[in-house]
């Protein structure tokens, strides 16, 4: 199965996991999902928007990372998994 992951679970960072799916599903684990997971699944599903991506699977392990580092690891994991299967 293709799998691909970018970023760390450092403190202030993400990990990132993506692999061909047949829908969209996102799972989100965070120190501050009460607060900020929806903002973090927002900046998922707009990324993927963004790339035209609607059939993916994301799970993001996430430390407290800004937006900018969500996106910056999702785009990057996302370009190892289409390099992967190249």
């Amino acid at each position: 199965m293709l799998v691909a992951s970018c970023g760390s679970i450092e403190s202030n960072d993400c990990l990132v996991t993506v692999q061909p799916y047949e829908t969209l599903k996102i799972e989100i684990e965070s120190i501050v999902i009460d607060q900020f997971g929806d903002q973090i699944e927002k900046v998922i599903k707009d990324t993927l928007s963004e790339l035209k991506i609607d059939k993916i699977f994301v799970h993001i392990d996430d430390k407290g990372a800004l937006d900018y580092t969500v996106k910056a690891r999702l785009i990057t994991a996302i370009q190892r998994l289409e390099n992967s299967h190249a």
